[in-house]
């Protein structure tokens, strides 16, 4: 109950919300007009770096990520670093065939 009254006092109102999400619809759109720019080899990395602050504008605010104690901050960050090391590791592995 009382971590119920914690998370409410945190709830950043109806308006963040709405930035984020028309956030979320520009960065959307800039996704598609980089797939539609010829960028060479930089396009999947430019959509992959979109896509990332994609995620974590939804981990933070949708999530209420940015509300929780340090530990889980933590966490997400050790499970993301690892996933972009894998994802390196495997353009690499595609790079030097």
């Amino acid at each position: 109950m009382e971590h119920e009254k914690e998370h409410a006092l945190h709830s950043p109102g109806y308006g963040i919300y709405i930035l984020v999400w028309v956030g979320l619809v520009v960065f959307t759109g800039l996704t598609i007009a980089v797939a539609g720019v010829n960028l060479k080899e930089f396009t999947v990395t430019t959509a992959l770096l979109i896509a990332g602050v994609k995620s974590l504008l939804v981990l933070f605010y949708f999530m209420h990520l940015k509300y929780e104690p340090i530990l889980f901050k933590l966490m997400i960050s050790v499970c993301l670093i690892t996933f972009v090391i894998f994802i390196v590791l495997t353009f690499f592995d595609i790079l030097f065939r």
